[in-house]
């Protein structure tokens, strides 16, 4: 009797496993369903007045997924640099790639510092690495180690693809990046940090976001650094999505592509109330209260290689900026200063 019952014990756990991978299946076969509907509008848009007209998300968390397929679409990039690269991708629910790897089919390699998470992806989708070329890794990417990562895995050269957000040392990272040269990238700036100053947090090999301050805030670079850096690499800079949160840059071959194609390139500003306490709990702060939190630590000026407080740089948000952050409620009567 107990032999019978633990057989049946183990069935219905076949069974319940069963009916859970194919509720999976079907919701992301819709989701697909439902993306690639989404991408042959986009495509379809030969001119846009900014890259936030084009957003939609299958798998990505702010719109990327629409913004990178239009990219794609209007650069024209050639079948032989159908690959991309992406690293902090946690387990790849949500991500700037796998929409690309699903919906087109392109070789792909990702990193994420976390052995946990890419022991969940390989186990909750394994299927990914056998229907499509793509290679997952743990790793904590580091500006020592990034290039031998890459050409390990095989990739070196040009690419289609390069996606940074490892909340820390983004800037660092991607100016060291030397064996690839991606046709477009996308990085993550912190828009707390402001547009008006180049900087970023001071290098630390060891760099987690929540270690140094528990605030959450201080992690990654302005957007002002890494348009700087893109155009020493190279790049041009396109637009940031609506939420103030990914760059985009295209490589300046491919460039002319959008030249009559977008009509505003400005980045803007995070309404994002990501802060914790303490505890580690969401502190919701907005606005500029974010700023007050994190100005006496340090920054380093990517330009001049010069260390100062985030609070010693005047003004932080240019005018526009200042006009979007002091709306939220708690900052109506601060005035334009940080």
């Amino acid at each position: 009797m107990g032999r019978t019952i633990r057989v049946k014990s183990e069935l219905l756990g076949r069974l319940r496993w069963g009916l859970v991978g194919n509720m999976q299946t079907t919701a992301e076969r819709s989701l697909l369903l439902l993306g690639r509907m989404a991408s042959w509008q986009v495509r379809s848009m030969p001119a846009v007045s900014s890259l936030e007209q084009v957003e939609f998300k299958v798998f990505s968390q702010w719109g990327e997924d629409g913004i990178i397929d239009w990219l794609i679409e209007r650069a024209q990039i050639p079948a032989r640099l159908h690959s991309f690269i992406e690293f902090g991708i946690e387990s790849y629910a949500e991500s700037n790639t796998r929409f690309l790897l699903q919906n087109r089919n392109w070789r792909g390699f990702a990193i994420d510092g976390s052995a946990r998470q890419i022991d969940l992806l390989k186990k909750k989708d394994r299927h990914l690495f056998f229907r499509y070329d793509f290679t997952a890794r743990s790793a904590f990417v580091t500006r020592e180690n990034i290039n031998d990562l890459l050409t390990d895995a095989g990739f070196s050269g040009e690419i289609g693809l390069l996606s940074i957000d490892i909340d820390g040392n983004d800037y660092w990272v991607w100016e060291a990046i030397s064996v690839v040269r991606p046709v477009i990238c996308v990085c993550e700036y912190n828009a707390v940090f402001g547009d008006v100053w180049p900087v970023s947090i001071p290098y630390s090999k060891n760099f987690v976001r929540t270690r140094p301050e528990f605030s959450n805030l201080y992690f990654g670079a302005s957007i002002v650094a890494l348009r700087s850096l893109a155009n020493r690499k190279g790049y041009r800079f396109l637009g940031t999505n609506s939420e103030g949160v990914n760059a985009f840059f295209i490589r300046e071959d491919y460039a002319s592509h959008f030249a009559a194609l977008l009509a505003n390139a400005a980045p803007q500003p995070s309404r994002l109330r990501e802060s914790r306490d303490h505890s580690g709990q969401l502190s919701y702060l907005g606005g500029i209260d974010r700023f007050r939190v994190i100005r006496d630590l340090a920054v380093i000026n990517t330009e001049t290689r010069e260390e100062q407080t985030l609070g010693s740089l005047h003004p932080l948000y240019s005018d526009r900026w200042s006009q979007v952050l002091l709306s939220e409620p708690g900052n109506r009567t601060m005035g334009c200063s940080p």
